[in-house]
């Protein structure tokens, strides 16, 4: 059905094509087709206009704290992202033993023949350590926004021997992974950093097979004795709020490590 046939012309029907078909051999002038130009555009401006609206309305702008970017996300200032720089603390020797890493390969139930998404892979000190799990036909996407911790990552890697680990540059607000590629993606101390939690997340969901699951690995924002600075903490509640918005269900959170709680959800069918 035309708007107006006299005036805009956006044909949504066989008979409305055929209409403004005949009308080009016969009466379409340049007033009108001006016209039809000048409306087309104001409705695909409307749209853009409406999204970006939804955007701003989803995060807040509040004063930054001194760990954080002065952005709010669903009742929390998201946290300053650590850079590359403070890579030697994410292999660091006594890390297995402060955070129980071998509880946390324990939790994931890998299977071989996964392919799993660790996004902000950093240097790859737990992609290393899933690969050997994945053999021999699984697959880690070793995922990070800084170019310099790709580099370290792919140094790692090569220095490992592990062809199973793939590193990926992804951008702030898309993890740039194939569509239906993944069975599993873990985020491990990451997700509160991310500047764009919601856009990260519907790519994540876009490349996550069906029945995939999101593994959410945070320290324990419920714990004061974590020795972590608060903004970089999360609870498990507030874990849940956020996951809640997309199509995930909760199916377990393993308390077993000492500074972190693994939430686990799987996509819905």
């Amino acid at each position: 059905m035309f708007l107006d046939k006299q005036t805009y012309y956006i044909p949504h029907t066989a008979d409305d094509i055929k209409y403004c078909h005949n009308l080009g051999k016969t009466e379409m002038n340049r007033q009108t087709f001006l016209r039809y130009t000048c409306a087309a555009l104001a409705i695909a401006t409307s749209a853009v206009l409406a999204q970006s609206g939804q955007t701003v309305e989803r995060y807040s702008k509040l004063p930054a704290s001194v760990d954080g970017i002065g952005k709010g996300y669903m009742g929390r200032e998201i946290a300053a992202v650590m850079g590359w720089q403070g890579a030697a603390w994410l292999e660091r020797q006594k890390r297995g033993r402060e955070e129980r890493t071998d509880l946390l390969l324990a939790a994931l139930m890998l299977q071989p023949g996964n392919v799993v998404a660790y996004i902000g892979a950093g240097t790859g000190y737990l992609s290393r350590r899933m690969a050997p799990i994945v053999m021999p036909s699984g697959k880690i996407w070793a995922v990070d926004v800084q170019p310099e911790m790709i580099t370290l990552l792919q140094a790692g890697v090569k220095r490992s021997g592990l062809t199973q680990i793939e590193a990926k540059l992804s951008a702030v607000d898309d993890v740039k992974l194939p569509a239906s590629s993944i069975d599993l993606a873990i985020m491990v101390d990451v997700y509160h950093e991310l500047a764009y939690p919601y856009e990260v997340m519907t790519s994540l969901l876009k490349a996550l097979k069906p029945g995939g699951r999101v593994v959410f690995v945070e320290y324990k924002a419920e714990d004061p004795l974590v020795p972590i600075k608060q903004l970089h903490k999360m609870s498990e509640a507030q874990i849940k709020r956020e996951a809640a918005v997309f199509s995930l269900d909760w199916e377990r959170t393993v308390i077993s490590l000492p500074w972190q709680h693994v939430v686990v959800f799987r996509k819905r069918n």
